[in-house]
């Protein structure tokens, strides 16, 4: 009888160990930074970190016919309005990612830099309200000195949080949410200007829409805040007895960066220039070559960021399972140049399959291209990077952006196709010399993960060995306690660092295998 007594005893102390674990567990996924809870929280706010900034920047898109309209403006006037976006980010972008890695860290330079791309929208839909143009183009100004540097910010949290194996998969599920931003931005902006002018019956309802609009940019100025708190609770328990020192960072650095990472710059360039300029003119140029209503238009340029953001997480899971970066980097490129050659001359063809295709290779693209910088780039050089490449990306998006709406005036839409061909024809060159170099320099851009794992493993091991034998140098003591290692020991080491199990003959001791009669 007593036995059964403890026996029932035991287990209930067993459900409640079992109760307490479960409990435990969870708490420490909820809380700890490395628990898939606190991190997939952490990812979600990253991903709408920039879903504000992605709705506003494209709001003069969705409403281009009504600014047009209402304020009178002629098509280079309104291309002024993503040419100053863009052009401040040419010396800002360097001075945005530098500020991040030397002076504010990310968390302030993530707030600081989503506050300015509030205040630029507040300001962008000022100027509507008041019609003055010079104000409107003072907010986008502010807004992209903001939008731009925040994305380096976004782009740095990520690498910080999870690079490793699903960093692509990662930054497509980044792009994904930012182009969520995009396609509502134009699925949603026609209607609520129509509704605040009918319903509400504000005669002038496009400021008041884009007021609206700015409410986006709060939420995602809200994200940053959360943000920063988890990274600081990860920093403080993850990192707080990390050691590990690295250069300071200087801008003269720069000319230090690789000829790879300005090959990926000048992809960068000349791909976007294909994608946003388009965007930016879509309604007009739907609306003029084939013969849609502003609704229409508005609904068929939502489509590339729509699928976008549909296949983005998925791709970027693909080419982190896959790796070859580089092949879906020219894959991507040549959908691109499909699409736009199908825009351009082939009038029959439903143009929604060449946007789809278009959003296909735009996902292909943003999902393998971005991660390679961390591959080519020391990571705490990673926010002076990603802002060079913001940089040199906003210097040809304002000027070519520019060219775009001459283009459209002087020449025509057909035109205007050839012109994004001949842009993607110079991504796609650079891309196949990218291809070339790293083949003959065996470098991990095109490898499969297993094989950059290995490559790692190996640049690890040349490091602890060179590591060893410079010790050994500057050691004074002639003791056999202290008497240099071979590179059999050396070896052995590292093995027992990285966690592999060492031969059950070896003597520590004697650092030598010994063999039993």
């Amino acid at each position: 009888m007593e036995e059964a007594v403890d026996t029932n005893v035991s287990t209930e102390d067993n459900i409640n160990n079992v109760d307490q674990g479960s409990t435990s567990n969870l708490l420490h996924s909820v809380s700890h930074p490395s628990g898939i809870i606190f991190k997939s929280i952490g990812l979600a706010l990253l991903c709408f970190l920039g879903f504000g900034s992605y709705f506003c920047y494209d709001n003069p898109a969705a409403l281009q016919s009504h600014i047009k309209e209402d304020l009178n403006l002629d098509t280079s006037q309104y291309t002024l309005l993503y040419s100053v976006y863009s052009w401040p980010n040419v010396i800002l972008g360097f001075i945005g990612g530098f500020l991040i890695d030397r002076v504010f860290g990310i968390r302030w330079g993530s707030n600081i830099y989503m506050g300015l791309t509030l205040l630029g929208q507040i300001c962008f839909s000022t100027g509507v309200w008041i019609k003055s143009l010079p104000v409107m183009l003072l907010g986008r100004f502010i807004f992209g000195i903001g939008a731009e540097s925040l994305a380096v910010a976004q782009n740095n949290y990520a690498v910080l949080w999870f690079k490793g194996k699903v960093l692509n998969m990662v930054f497509g599920l980044q792009l994904s949410f930012a182009r969520v931003g995009s396609t509502v931005n134009f699925l949603v902006m026609e209607g609520l200007y129509d509704w605040v002018k009918d319903k509400v019956g504000l005669a002038d309802g496009l400021a008041f829409t884009l007021y609206i609009a700015t409410l986006t940019c709060v939420f995602s100025f809200i994200c940053s805040l959360l943000l920063g708190l988890m990274d600081k609770r990860s920093e403080r328990i993850l990192r707080v007895n990390d050691t590990v020192l690295s250069d300071p960072v200087k801008m003269s650095d720069i000319r230090f960066f690789s000829g790879k990472f300005w090959l990926i710059t000048i992809i960068i360039v000349f791909f976007y220039v294909a994608i946003f300029p388009f965007v930016a003119i879509g309604q007009d140029f739907f609306m003029n070559k084939f013969k849609m209503s502003s609704y229409e238009a508005n609904r068929i340029c939502s489509i590339i960021y729509l699928i976008s953001g549909i296949a983005s997480p998925l791709l970027g899971l693909l080419v982190d399972r896959t790796g070859r970066n580089l092949y879906w980097i020219i894959l991507g490129i040549t959908f691109t140049i499909i699409a736009h050659g199908a825009l351009g001359f082939i009038i029959s063809l439903n143009p929604y399959y060449a946007v789809s295709l278009m959003g296909i290779s735009y996902s292909i693209l943003a999902s393998s291209l971005w991660p390679l910088v961390s591959l080519v780039i020391p990571e705490h050089q990673l926010g002076t990077a990603y802002g060079v490449c913001s940089a040199v990306q906003n210097a040809g998006l304002g000027l070519l952006t520019l060219l775009v709406g001459v283009v459209v005036q002087e020449f025509g839409y057909t035109w205007l196709e050839i012109f994004f061909i001949c842009n993607l024809s110079v991504a796609l060159v650079a891309s196949i010399i990218l291809f070339i170099l790293n083949s003959f320099q065996k470098d991990v851009l095109n490898m499969s993960p297993a094989a950059r794992i290995r490559h790692k493993q190996r640049a690890l091991a040349a490091q602890i060995l060179e590591r060893e034998k410079l010790n050994v140098q500057n050691s004074q003591d002639t003791s056999s306690e202290f008497s240099q290692p071979s590179d059999f020991h050396i070896r052995n080491r590292y093995l027992s660092r990285i966690g592999a199990q060492l031969p059950s003959s070896y003597n520590p001791e004697s650092r030598r295998l010994t063999f039993l009669r």
